[in-house]
């Protein structure tokens, strides 16, 4: 039986602004996939977790949770073919962080368009301060580098997504490491600064690379079993988790073999943007690209399930649809369902 679950990070639209976007959304195929069910519920979130509902449901999924949070440093490491025999690994990414009035605010990573040369060219400079400080530092892409911290195997950290666009002292890593942290932090902004790779990209109006955000930390050798996943539109560590950093920027429906859980990420930038239009524009696209072949191959029998699971900060829906539901004739595909 081919099963498909497709994990649709920031497909609810907020709450206050949903009834509107819902009135501007023409979906009729997804329309039909979340009324015409076998079941769909609202799954539990987990308001103190320092990740995304998404995020949680997927390293629950993968066997890849520590504390409740996502432990996926050794899986993106294996897709990179980092492996490591032993150790504590986090997965490090290059940020921007900026003042905004009376707090912190991290950039989302997609929007920082950092390239190879530069990647390269921060990763070697800060290389031997985490060498200094006991911490072994590894290059998976320009964004996603990966640190040894046996020292650190306490430290709270967030998901990236988890913490753009909210005061950022809320989310920074906790417990008895972060001084530790904020000590190799300052060591390594101090170091960026003014570096020629930050003037180029601040002549060209990409913001600095300024800081570094570790998270999903895991024991070496300890890692999830990712063979159903796989990703569209995704950033290079999803793709790296479904074992593909070089896959293609998107996955249609008809490429995947047998089960699968297909992460599409085509909607997070511009929810995390708040920009709605976009959002709109997406799932638009989304409605020819992935609901109506969805909806398609439900009904010629070449899906027998197929599960939505949509969500934004604070709510998650799941979906579960079938062949047979989709005969439900009576039942008026409606995107309602979607309203808070």
């Amino acid at each position: 039986m081919t099963q498909i679950s497709l994990v649709l990070p920031f497909a609810l639209p907020p709450p206050e602004l949903a009834p509107d976007l819902i009135r501007a959304l023409q979906a009729p195929a997804l329309a039909a996939l979340i009324s015409r069910t076998a079941s769909h519920q609202a799954l539990p979130v987990d308001d103190a977790l320092r990740a995304l509902p998404h995020e949680a449901w997927l390293a629950r999924t993968l066997n890849a949770c520590a504390d409740g949070t996502p432990s996926l440093a050794g899986a993106v490491m294996r897709g990179y073919g980092l492996a490591q025999p032993e150790g504590t690994w986090f997965i490090v990414n290059p940020a921007h962080t900026q003042i905004a009035r009376s707090h912190l605010l991290m950039a989302d990573m997609r929007r920082l368009h950092l390239s190879e040369a530069h990647g390269r060219a921060l990763f070697d400079l800060a290389q031997p301060y985490f060498d200094e400080s006991g911490k072994t530092l590894l290059y998976g892409d320009a964004g996603t580098w990966f640190m040894r911290a046996d020292d650190w195997t306490g430290l709270e950290t967030s998901t990236p997504d988890s913490a753009v666009g909210l005061n950022l002292t809320d989310w920074l890593p906790k417990g008895t490491s972060s001084r530790a942290f904020r000590v190799l932090q300052n060591e390594v902004q101090m170091l960026w600064f003014e570096h020629p790779a930050n003037a180029e990209r601040e002549a060209r109006g990409l913001p600095a690379i300024n800081s570094f955000w570790p998270w999903g930390a895991a024991a070496a050798g300890a890692g999830p079993d990712t063979a159903l996943l796989a990703t569209s539109e995704a950033l290079p560590w999803m793709a790296a988790l479904a074992g593909h950093p070089q896959a293609e920027p998107v996955t249609p429906l008809a490429a995947l073999d047998g089960d699968a859980i297909l992460l599409c990420d085509a909607l997070t930038e511009a929810a995390l943007a708040t920009d709605w239009a976009s959002w709109l524009q997406h799932m638009h696209r989304l409605e020819q690209t992935i609901f109506a072949p969805a909806l398609a191959a439900l009904k010629d029998g070449r899906i027998k399930q197929l599960q939505l699971l949509l969500n934004h900060r604070s709510r998650h829906l799941a979906f579960t649809t079938t062949r047979l539901s989709q005969h439900a004739f009576w039942r008026r595909p409606t995107l309602d369902r979607l309203l808070p």
